[in-house]
């Protein structure tokens, strides 16, 4: 369960905040337990059930990490989730997942660990049919290590009401 803890969310209701808000650090969600079960569920969901997400015995005895890691595409999976706490965009008709232009899956995720969510405006452009498409630099941050887990720059599509 997502539990939030003293995050301040920003909220934007039109193309003309979010366009002043560009190159702003958005915020960070609060920190997210990456579970086995989780893992197990997103494997069950994908069918990638390779030894190092879901074998725990075999990760802890055979794996570079010493434990069982979360899929890559199980942490990018989450970036939603984790923008929810971060930032809204109200008066909105219709918002897209429209790709991105680059993800990046940097350090492993152990099961076990906490992650969180750092966003950063990086453009906010007027596109065709009177939406507005929102590049996000996302970072998803493992507690206590250096290295993120991943960077991604998420594109979405936004037509306001």
């Amino acid at each position: 369960m997502l539990q939030m803890h003293n995050v301040t969310m920003r909220t934007f209701t039109s193309p003309e905040q979010l366009k002043s808000a560009v190159g702003e650090d958005l915020g960070s969600s609060d920190w997210f337990q990456i579970t086995q079960e989780r893992v197990n569920t997103f494997a069950d969901a994908t069918g990638d059930h390779q030894w190092i997400h879901v074998d725990v015995e075999r990760a802890q005895k055979e794996s570079p990490f010493g434990a069982p890691v979360a899929h890559g595409y199980l942490s990018l999976s989450l970036l939603p989730l984790l923008n929810t706490e971060i930032y809204s965009i109200e008066n909105v008709k219709l918002g897209i997942n429209y790709g991105s232009n680059k993800v990046r899956f940097i350090n492993p995720v152990k099961v076990g660990s906490h992650v969180r969510l750092q966003s950063t405006l990086t453009s906010v452009d007027d596109v065709s049919g009177g939406a507005v498409q929102i590049v996000t630099t996302q970072t998803l941050e493992i507690e206590g290590v250096d290295k993120p887990a991943l960077v991604a720059e998420t594109i979405t599509r936004i037509v306001f009401q």
